[in-house]
């Protein structure tokens, strides 16, 4: 666990008014010095993030946020990446202190509803003051579950109690999928089946090892006992001939799914990496819906491509090359193409006629559904870069094979567009 990628981990937010003991929380929950503590209002200047294993519940981030009342000189930019923390987080944890209710709480706990976001509030500084009986019952009117702790007791009976019942409503107030590890490919291939891996060496592969969606799906399979080969697309017709009988999956990167499909046997169910990551992260099916929109770009058109990782973009780079290279030739006009990387996302996307998403490893579930939810508020579509890929190289239609449902929605669909005057 103390391996798992930040974005497989529960994402814990801790927010509140300034000087309220949100890093002397986190420090308490720790059991150590993690976060700068100070008396003096406004401290923590800026998202701060504490990986940990936090058992029975498993590995978890917390994000410890600037005070949602910051009005110092860098105020409002505090406060709005603490609001931007809200997207990321999974478990919100509201610090309070005690009888003490304003404006800032109201709001901030109104976001928190807004994105189904599950909350715990923690009344702090019980040693200093005490809530009242009608202060706990207001909160437990809004809030499911209320605790009330010392964030200066580090050890003893007490900050042991706080913990475990801490711990107790997380496990009662998290997503069962957040607790229970997702699946990424296990449940497309039969006990004791085999998976294949196609695997690139090119200019984007790093020196040395793999990118992280193919580590995942390396091990996703193996945690599933399945049998794995793992091998370049030049070597990809030697493996199957030197198998005694076909993979019962065959994995590949999006830019050489077409050399992937051809040479697969028709028997065999095929996809992507990052076809994979947009059931695994996000919505498989409304990302299939959005490619559709490909065919209503015009000359022109703004598009926006949405990476989830800063790498350092190379001469032949995928999304901001080979994407457009193909839109262009599947469509035979320029679009205009903006790019977003990290976790930077464009406020207004109502500019955009499509938004191409990346099989974002880096980021959480929750994350990328609130980007796709975001993009449906504005009415733009959303697809993925493996789902777009293989539609502009024509053969989405195999790539979806190892998700039916899916695969019978994309294949209406494209009957009921063909069938329309």
């Amino acid at each position: 666990m103390k391996t798992t990628p930040k974005s497989l981990r529960l994402h814990i937010g801790l927010f509140g008014r300034t000087n309220v003991g949100k890093s002397s929380f986190l420090n308490m929950v720790a059991g150590q010095d993690v976060a700068l503590t100070s008396p003096i209002p406004g401290t923590t200047t800026d998202v701060v993030e504490k990986t940990m294993e936090l058992l029975p519940v498993g590995p978890v981030v917390f994000l410890d946020t600037g005070g949602v009342d910051d009005s110092s000189v860098l105020g409002k930019g505090r406060v709005s990446r603490t609001k931007r923390a809200v997207v990321r987080t999974d478990v919100a944890v509201l610090l309070l202190e005690a009888n003490q209710w304003t404006p800032y709480e109201e709001e901030i706990l109104s976001e928190f509803s807004a994105k189904k976001v599950p909350v715990i509030a923690v009344v702090n500084k019980a040693d200093v003051a005490a809530p009242s009986a009608d202060f706990l019952e207001m909160l437990r009117g809004r809030v499911r579950h209320v605790l009330t702790c010392s964030s200066a007791v580090f050890t003893g009976p007490e900050r042991d109690r706080t913990v475990h019942t801490f711990k107790q409503a997380l496990l009662d107030v998290c997503p069962d999928s957040l607790i229970a590890a997702p699946k990424l490919l296990g449940d497309l291939v039969p006990p004791g089946g085999m998976v294949v891996l196609i695997i690139p060496i090119d200019k984007e592969a790093p020196k040395g090892r793999l990118i992280l969606p193919e580590v995942q799906a390396l091990r996703d399979a193996l945690d599933h006992g399945h049998v794995v080969a793992v091998t370049r697309e030049t070597e990809y017709k030697a493996l199957l001939a030197r198998l005694n009988r076909p993979p019962d999956l065959v994995v590949c990167d999006s830019q050489v799914v077409d050399v992937m499909v051809a040479e697969t046997p028709r028997e065999v169910k095929c996809t992507t990496f990052s076809t994979l990551f947009a059931r695994f992260k996000g919505d498989l099916a409304r990302q299939v819906a959005g490619v559709a929109a490909v065919e209503n770009l015009r000359e022109g058109d703004k598009v926006l491509i949405a990476e989830a990782c800063t790498h350092h973009a190379v001469e032949d780079d995928i999304g901001r090359v080979k994407i457009p290279r193909w839109l262009k030739k599947h469509l035979g006009f320029d679009l205009q193409v903006d790019v977003c990387s990290g976790r930077d996302y464009p406020d207004n996307l109502k500019d955009y006629k499509l938004i191409i998403h990346c099989g974002a490893c880096m980021l959480t579930h929750r994350e990328v559904l609130a980007r796709i939810e975001k993009a449906a508020s504005e009415g733009v579509p959303i697809t993925n870069y493996g789902v777009c890929i293989s539609y502009l190289l024509g053969v989405l239609d195999r790539v979806l094979e190892p998700f039916p449902e899916v695969l019978a929605m994309f294949r209406k669909e494209s009957h009921d567009c063909a069938v329309k005057p």
